[in-house]
């Protein structure tokens, strides 16, 4: 079985750098296939509360528990809050729903999910409940730099992690290099383009690929592992999830690393400024088998 490597957090905590998300997944689908990557030596789970899977996720978890495949202290579960659960007076009580749709005493990863809404004054709580063992580690998604330094200008805890797209061709140079001084890791989703097959064309990929005896999307992922970021390759196929270990054992010299780093950026998503219509609706979480 593959050893996944850890990335230190800013609170000294460790964060496996590949895990398994459940990202626009059927409560059925987590139910099979999520047991399949827990039986390949998947550690590290990335659920939401607006993915409607939370409660799957955990019928998952405590079944593999039961079954002496994991304990729970040899995985890493992270879920994610929607705007609509950032004020204050609300987040508290979201955070419980998660932890009971879940099944689980802790989070060791809770991340506010969206750059929108009330997020500077719902920190206080995701810090308490930090304080209270409910949740290990705190942190954001999608959030640019000038709104996590609106979170490091109130915070007692800084957040450890800021999950963002990140490829190759949206490598993240800029708001990395802007925050460096936090210490925040960084989760790429959709590190393999998202579909973008010309992604796995690039020379410098395909170079260091002929000479490591790896696949493309093995290399993107080395890279990214080499730069530090959790990864997420989104797979319902075993074969897939194997290889995507497999990644984790290519060893890619300086200069591969350093020419994937320098291919022309391309960005296909920005987070926009302005909420969108989809974060602004109002969802009853609860509703999930």
């Amino acid at each position: 079985m593959t050893t996944i490597p850890s990335f230190t957090m800013n609170n000294g905590r460790t964060i496996p750098a590949l895990g398994y998300g459940v990202f626009q997944m059927t409560s059925d689908e987590v139910r099979t296939h999520l047991r399949q990557a827990i039986d390949l030596g998947y550690r590290h789970i990335d659920t939401a509360n607006a993915y409607f899977n939370e409660v799957a996720v955990g019928e998952v978890v405590r079944e593999a528990i039961a079954d002496g495949v994991v304990t729970r202290e040899e995985l890493f579960i992270t879920s994610k809050l929607f705007p609509q659960s950032y004020p204050y007076a609300q987040c508290g009580a979201d955070i419980d729903a998660t932890l009971e749709r879940l099944g689980l005493d802790y989070l060791d990863l809770l991340l506010f999910h969206q750059p929108y809404g009330e997020y500077v004054s719902g920190w206080r709580a995701m810090e308490e409940a930090v304080e209270a063992g409910k949740v290990r580690s705190i942190g954001l998604s999608n959030f640019n730099a000038a709104k996590v330094r609106q979170i490091l200008d109130v915070a007692t805890i800084t957040p450890a992690v800021n999950q963002i797209l990140i490829n190759p061709r949206q490598n993240q140079h800029e708001i990395r290099t802007k925050l460096a001084d936090t210490g925040i890791v960084y989760e790429g989703w959709y590190p393999l383009g998202h579909g973008d097959k010309t992604l796995l064309e690039e020379p410098a990929i395909v170079a260091a690929a002929e000479r490591a005896g790896a696949s493309p999307a093995q290399v993107v992922l080395a890279w990214e592992v080499a730069e530090g970021v959790v990864v997420f390759p989104k797979t319902l196929n075993p074969t897939h999830m194997a290889e995507n270990l497999a990644a984790l054992n290519v060893a890619l010299t300086d200069e591969e690393i350093a020419a994937i780093s320098a291919i022309e950026q391309a960005p296909y998503y920005e987070v926009p400024d302005e909420a969108p219509a989809f974060v602004l609706t109002h969802n009853d979480y609860s509703q999930q088998r």
